[in-house]
């Protein structure tokens, strides 16, 4: 359904994205930030999701900027691997390649930026920083906490596992205090529960969360 394309970031750094759009005119579109795993099957395939409901997604490349092309699967050794790459990661260059992308799909109605793992902070982060996002999603962002007292420009909804073995109930606890209009759910799974690819994955919580990521998307994303 979807399809690679390259987009050009502010300051000038050149970095490939997969884009999936509606059959239909669109209602809007989400960014898509990725885990650490790159731009992968899960990934994509939650772009064509999304382009299946009705919205432009694109998933910009974040870690083009020092490993191009980067893809990874969840195995024990995979996800070692794609570990390395979180002494890379630099939010303030993630947020121009979000930009990058916010761009790239201007045209199609209100935007929103969703995003899993390390891209539920760059979900998180986006609302707080960027201008042009009117809603903003993430699933078991586990820097979340490091930036909760900063304020977003949007409405934010927020997934959590309630056995995530990353991020602890008490981070979950301190971002509902301080981010008391953030819609926070928690769900009876791990960390990465959205995921089909892992084991981790919870079909019951993958749907619930769903549902209301789309139903939030509905509620927000209105010319």
């Amino acid at each position: 359904m979807g399809k690679q394309l390259s987009l050009t970031a502010s300051d000038g750094h050149p970095l490939g994205a997969y884009r999936a759009d509606p059959a239909g005119a669109p209602k809007g579109a989400v960014v898509v930030a990725q885990e650490i795993f790159g731009v992968n099957t899960h990934i994509r395939n939650v772009c064509d999701r999304l382009a299946t409901q009705g919205y432009v997604a694109i998933a910009p490349a974040l870690f083009d900027r020092f490993v191009r092309n980067f893809e990874s699967g969840y195995s024990p050794d995979e996800v070692a691997n794609a570990r390395k790459h979180l002494a890379h990661l630099d939010w303030d260059a993630m947020m121009r390649d979000v930009a990058a992308a916010l761009d790239a799909v201007k045209g199609s109605g209100p935007a929103g930026v969703i995003g899993f793992c390390m891209g539920g902070t760059v979900a998180f982060l986006a609302a707080t920083r960027l201008a042009g996002v009117a809603a903003a999603i993430a699933f078991y962002g586990g820097q979340i906490v490091r930036f909760a007292d900063e304020q977003p420009k949007c409405s934010v909804q927020m997934h959590f596992g309630e056995k995530d073995d990353h991020i602890p109930m008490s981070d979950v606890n301190t971002i509902r205090r301080k981010q008391p209009r953030a819609q926070v759910y928690t769900y009876a799974a791990g960390h990465g529960f959205y995921c089909d690819e892992r084991a981790s994955f919870h079909a019951a919580s993958a749907k619930e969360a769903w549902d209301r990521t789309l139903a939030f998307l509905a509620a927000n994303l209105k010319a």
